[in-house]
């Protein structure tokens, strides 16, 4: 095994950008290439200045050029160049080079790495920031076949393409590192790539792990720790456990969102999903094929209970991948926020479903004293634009009666504004609903289920009862007290 794999706590106090270059050039095994464009040879630049470079940079290069990138990458479909594809392209080709130009039986011992960014810096208007990807490809044993992979994406906030560069140097001299010397930390490896940067310098919305050695990292958990980190207000993943860059999923898409718990998800939370979804498609200004729904849960959801238990959130996670559903984790706890996230990649139709409850809660003022234009100002931009909201009814404990959008009781001081909303039809009623299924909740599924009664498994969707139980979801802490106690 490659001297890199010596685990050590000497470099634990945040070392230098020098010391982290000049460490990886001194290693006599690492070895690899340098494909930057867009923003300069800023990383490679770090590496040749602390010395020693020879023995670990290859190649550095810019096809900065358009024609000579396709004539190197090849063309892309979309005809893009700062996108996750032109990078994958750009590791694959500069790997396979390296594989054919490098003799491993002369350099037997050396490990091999490419580095790539594709990046786009503030524009002369100052209108868009600016933003990247960044990988690497890697080795941590010369005898590795499959290589791994660290890929992640960046949003810059300064006001000056210099500093964006000389940002992306640095991420890219602590993504290196990272990948070399805390791949076996991953959690930590995260939060050390903003070493010597200021949070509010750039933005982390997106990263993947992949490969032998991140066999056990699950990427869902890695957005998780994206939002917990503040590095970014919102994440996503598809139903392979992969994440997304919301950018891409969102990008000039029609969206219709569910926000819950999901704790389990429910047949109420899926018969939402299909009847909501039913009303939106009808929309002659919506197709079907350029739509995506969302299924999001805000970090204090999460925190309901206190800390974020990582464990709830997989198992609410693992149901929502299982269906087949894209989920969506943000810092959004009113609505306003998730659809001015929204606005920023898409000016097509937005649709919110919900219940009662939450849109009751919409017309509550107290959310909205820290805006100096009060709730006028949040609804201005809920209902920016082609917005609706699709109410699903609820059914009153006490009385029996169905709550619809005709008579939910809303603050007084709100009737006229909740009316103007209404009969400009932002509201629309789901009035095909299932009444045999409104009395399910997630919370007295997860109680019953919780205390081993009898009935949960009919409140949900087909599988997922069989799914809760092979895997004990929402149940593991209680099985582990109770083998605890018989042991």
């Amino acid at each position: 095994m490659a001297s890199v794999l010596k685990r050590d706590t000497a470099f634990e106090n945040i070392p230098s950008i020098k010391s982290k270059t000049l460490r990886i050039n001194l290693n006599p095994d690492i070895y690899g290439t340098f494909a930057e464009i867009g923003a300069g040879q800023e990383t490679a630049r770090h590496f040749f200045r602390s010395g020693g470079a020879s023995g670990t940079i290859a190649k550095a290069m810019s096809a900065y050029d358009k024609d000579f990138s396709d004539a190197i990458y090849g063309i892309e479909k979309d005809g893009r160049y700062v996108t996750q594809p032109r990078l994958k392209k750009m590791l694959s080709h500069e790997m396979q080079l390296m594989e054919e130009r490098i003799s491993r039986e002369k350099h037997p011992e050396r490990l091999f790495f490419s580095y790539a960014n594709t990046v786009a810096t503030i524009d002369f208007s100052k209108r868009y920031k600016g933003h990247g990807w960044v990988g690497i490809r890697f080795q941590l044993d010369p005898k590795q076949k499959e290589y791994d992979e660290i890929i992640l994406h960046i949003r810059f906030k300064q006001n000056e393409a210099r500093l964006q560069q000389e940002t992306l140097g640095t991420v890219g001299v602590n993504l290196i590192y990272g990948a070399f010397y805390k791949y076996h930390k991953p959690r930590k490896l995260l939060k050390y790539l903003y070493d010597h940067i200021d949070k509010d310098t750039i933005e982390i919305d997106m990263i993947n792990f992949s490969g032998p050695n991140f066999k056990d990292v699950d990427n869902r958990l890695m957005s998780l720790q994206l939002i917990k980190n503040d590095m970014t207000d919102a994440v996503m993943f598809g139903s392979d456990g992969n994440n997304l860059l919301p950018a891409t999923v969102l990008y000039k898409k029609n969206i219709l969102a569910l926000r819950g718990s999901f704790r389990p998800v429910t047949k109420v939370n899926m018969d939402m999903f299909e009847k909501s979804m039913n009303i939106f498609i009808r929309d002659q200004s919506v197709e079907q094929e350029n739509t995506i729904v969302i299924f999001e849960i805000t970090l204090a959801n999460l925190k309901a209970s206190g800390e974020i238990d990582e464990q709830d959130f997989m198992d609410r996670a693992k149901l929502l991948c299982s269906l087949g559903h894209t989920v969506m984790i943000s810092k959004f706890q009113e609505y306003y926020k998730l659809v001015e996230y929204f606005n920023n990649y898409t000016k097509a139709k937005i649709g919110l479903t919900m219940g009662v409850n939450n849109l009751v809660d919409i017309f509550d003022e107290k959310y909205y004293r820290h805006l100096s234009g009060g709730i006028l100002e949040a609804f201005g931009k809920l209902f920016f634009k082609d917005l609706q909201v699709y109410l699903y009814p609820m059914k009153n404990a006490e009385t029996g009666q169905i709550m619809t959008s005709n008579n939910i009781k809303v603050h007084p001081r709100m009737k006229e504004l909740y009316k103007f909303f209404k009969y400009n039809g932002k509201v629309m009623d789901i009035i095909d609903y299932d009444p045999e299924i409104m009395h399910i909740f997630s919370r007295d599924v997860l109680k019953k289920l919780m205390n081993n009664e009898e009935g949960w498994e009919d409140m949900l969707p087909e599988g997922l009862a069989e799914l809760i139980k092979e895997d004990n979801l929402f149940t593991r802490k209680l099985v582990k007290e109770t083998e605890d106690k018989v042991q």
